[in-house]
């Protein structure tokens, strides 16, 4: 009994250490978040040239939709360059013909390879800041004048609020916009309700032409976003959250195309971790308490995997462990409404958690993909798009814009 005792406690005391990470992030940001944003910055009269970015690979489908919507915006941007990377299909042409400049891009690599074509040909026509959209997205018509604005009024990096597009496609892209408005929405809102940097998403952000100077854009991990973000902080830049403007992507469908993206990201994640903890403990005790946030967010588990261990640790007959497990569980709880709070409509976006037992199901079958996407040498796998997966299935006809 003693030995089994141990052995329980020693059970108990990992689950906390993996699970206190989150559950102090998700408290204190959920509890920022709640308050009114910030009061945006005076706007600067100076002019101002916001190139728009958007790294393209076989987007023959999308590519017309999310041009036409940066062009519908309030303000124009001084020009819309595609990258058409390693590009077999029509992009280059339909990006042309709906008003964009092509750059052609050739060679291995992953999204952060033709971001930095992007950046620096951007930057060398005269940019002085750079916005990147995927070309799954559509933009909300405010979009480039917040971002111009902010910019302009001295903000280094923005970040605007992502979204999902396709809310209502099935039981995964209504929990991926639940999930989303966390991550994309509650946390960076939170950080930047406390001063900190809040983030990069990899669809919506935008740099300064004196950031991309000091920190040029050589990310090229599965989470290149992620990485440029850490990189920043260790600049000292920070990342400032637009909370009244929107990017809306496109999330996948199918199982095998959402299990794609799903393990790139947290894979991607995983191998950050191992590389940029030591880095960031090293930071912080040489007395910069800034890294404190970001080593804390980068060691907390995915939320699914966090529900799952509380829940294993309630059933623990461990008095001290069951009542951790249950301020825990509640601080989830508390974020998830946050969450469902900040969206356009809450009670709709909490019913998505019906889904939430088959969504648990498929993270714990997704395991070994994601921790192959965890490796270094894990090659970048682009996300099999919505409109492939219909043509492929012959589920629905050829649905392309037409020129």
């Amino acid at each position: 009994m003693i030995l089994l005792r141990l052995l329980l406690e020693v059970i108990g005391v990992a689950i906390l250490l993996a699970t206190l990470p989150l559950s102090l992030e998700l408290l204190v940001l959920s509890i920022a978040a709640a308050f009114p944003p910030r009061r945006p910055r005076a706007r600067s009269s100076q002019s101002f040239r916001l190139a728009v970015i958007i790294p393209a690979h076989n987007e023959e489908d999308l590519i017309i939709p999310c041009i036409r919507s940066l062009l519908a915006d309030r303000e124009t941007p001084s020009e819309i360059f595609v990258v058409a990377h390693n590009c077999t299909d029509r992009t280059a042409a339909f990006a042309t013909a709906a008003g964009a400049r092509v750059l052609p891009l050739e060679g291995a690599g992953g999204k952060g390879l033709a971001l930095d074509y992007g950046f620096r040909t951007a930057l060398s026509l005269g940019a002085d800041a750079v916005l990147v959209i995927d070309a799954d997205s559509i933009v909300s018509k405010n979009l480039l004048a917040t971002v111009s604005a902010a910019i302009r009024a001295g903000a280094e990096a923005v970040q605007t609020r992502y979204q999902v597009g396709n809310v209502d496609a099935n039981f995964r892209t209504r929990l991926s916009a639940l999930a989303l408005l966390g991550m994309n929405v509650l946390r960076p809102r939170g950080r930047t309700r406390l001063g900190l940097s809040c983030g990069i998403f990899g669809n919506g952000f935008a740099l300064s032409a004196s950031t991309l100077t000091r920190v040029p854009y050589t990310a090229n991990s599965l989470v290149e976003d992620l990485e440029y973000h850490l990189r920043l902080i260790r600049a000292g830049i920070c990342v400032e959250f637009l909370d009244s403007t929107t990017v809306f992507g496109e999330m996948p469908e199918n199982n095998a195309a959402a299990s794609t993206q799903k393990a790139r990201w947290e894979g991607g994640r995983a191998l950050m971790r191992r590389e940029w903890t030591a880095p960031l403990l090293k930071a912080i005790f040489s007395g910069r308490r800034r890294m404190i946030e970001p080593l804390v967010d980068l060691l907390a588990l995915p939320l699914s995997r966090q529900m799952m261990l509380l829940v294993v640790a309630l059933v623990i007959p461990i008095t001290w462990l069951r009542a951790y497990s249950v301020l825990a569980l509640m601080v989830a709880i508390l974020y998830i409404f946050v969450s469902a709070w900040l969206s356009p409509n809450p009670t709709a976006t909490l019913k998505a958690l019906a889904a939430a037992p088959a969504y648990l199901l498929w993270k714990i079958l997704l395991i070994p993909r994601t921790r192959l996407a965890s490796r270094k040498d894990a090659a970048w796998i682009r996300t099999q798009r919505n409109a492939e997966a219909a043509a492929q299935n012959e589920v629905q006809p050829d649905n392309r814009p037409k020129l």
